[in-house]
């Protein structure tokens, strides 16, 4: 079987995340190649997408929110993506055991006793008028029967778990701060989520699994269940095995894929990328040595903004309205540099236009 190095990994996932060659696909095409995008900043998508499609119009995301076509909710590992209508409405039911899962499990004292589906039909009742709700609006119309979990614990239950629900814009619009108002996903699109299948097959996750492989391959089985915290793929794994090809990375890992997904070659040059907060092309992963080091990986997972240097995270980067600061986690060659620069400037000028100031430190991370 075939071996995949790390650096024939790492060209995978940059071709296969658009962050090899800028692309010049339609907003709504892009965020569902990449089976959505992490969300929970809400100003981060824009940076992702502006990395992996040229001439990046943040308006066409503005008017993607706002004509329903995507949405953000949570979906995946329980945090807020943005990801298309149509995956939404298929996706979510296969996500409901998981994300009650993890909310019970996190709260597991402060729920203790409480019937999950009693909530879940009180907070569905509350928002079967159609009027959009923040968290602590839903929660003032249901704490008199559930008094003793915790508002918060109570909130993050009905919106992160039992009622699915779509974040609506101005939410997550362009240089927009706005709080959250929820409202049901089937209400704000008007359409049904599609239930679960009642037999073995399973087309839906099926789909799931070669989607995450077009965005994500080669990847192992526990990849797969990392990036969307599932844990009831096996059957659909098993049922598409035999379309798919096999294999191995150096440590002896099974690594599945499509037979026509690309694979460039190792040496074919990585230009600089800057990854938002939180990107998939990170956390996608169960193990992330293909983009990332070991020693680096908290940063990952805190929410620091990463810059890649020949396709591996090689310095964080903030900005602010006066400049954009990166911070090298590894001695940066003179062309390196250079090529930073030279991203970051056209970054800090689409973030302000009036600005393209940029500043590399000297001292490592």
């Amino acid at each position: 079987m075939t071996v995949l190095d790390t650096r024939a990994l790492n060209r995978a996932t940059l071709a296969r995340q658009y962050l090899l060659a800028r692309r010049d696909t339609p907003v709504r095409d892009a965020v569902a190649h990449l089976c959505g995008m992490q969300a929970q900043e809400p100003q981060e998508p824009f940076t992702g997408l502006w990395s992996r499609l040229h001439a990046f119009d943040p308006q066409e995301l503005d008017e993607a929110l706002s004509g329903r076509e995507v949405v953000r909710t949570h979906l995946m590992r329980r945090t807020v993506h943005l990801v298309t209508a149509e995956d939404a409405l298929a996706w979510r039911a296969r996500h409901d055991t998981m994300l009650r899962q993890r909310v019970t499990a996190t709260y597991r004292r402060e729920l203790a006793g409480v019937d999950l589906d009693e909530v879940a039909a009180a907070g569905r009742a509350v928002m079967a008028d159609g009027r959009p709700r923040t968290m602590a609006e839903l929660v003032r119309s249901l704490e008199d029967r559930w008094p003793a979990p915790p508002r918060r614990v109570l909130g993050e239950l009905l919106v992160a778990a039992l009622v699915p629900m779509v974040q609506l814009p101005p939410r997550g619009l362009w240089n927009t701060t706005a709080g959250v108002r929820n409202l049901p996903l089937a209400t704000w699109l008007g359409r049904n989520i599609a239930p679960l299948p009642c037999d073995e097959n399973d087309p839906v996750g099926q789909q799931l699994v070669r989607r995450y492989l077009a965005a994500y391959g080669p990847a192992s089985t526990s990849d797969i269940r990392s990036w969307c915290g599932l844990a009831g793929l096996p059957a659909a794994i098993k049922a598409i095995r035999g379309e798919l090809v096999t294999f191995r990375d150096e440590s002896g890992r099974e690594l599945l894929d499509l037979p026509d997904a690309p694979r460039p070659h190792p040496d074919t040059p990585a230009p600089v990328r800057f990854l938002p907060a939180f990107d998939n092309a990170i956390l996608g992963y169960q193990n992330r040595s293909r983009i990332i080091d070991d020693a680096h990986l908290g940063m990952s997972v805190a929410g620091q903004r990463a810059v890649l240097v020949d396709g591996r995270v090689a310095a964080t980067w903030t900005q602010s309205d006066e400049r954009l600061d990166i911070t090298p986690l590894r001695p940066l060659s003179a062309p390196e540099q250079e090529a930073i620069h030279a991203e970051a400037q056209a970054l800090a000028v689409f973030h302000h236009a009036d600005t393209n100031r940029v500043y590399i430190a000297t001292d490592i991370g």
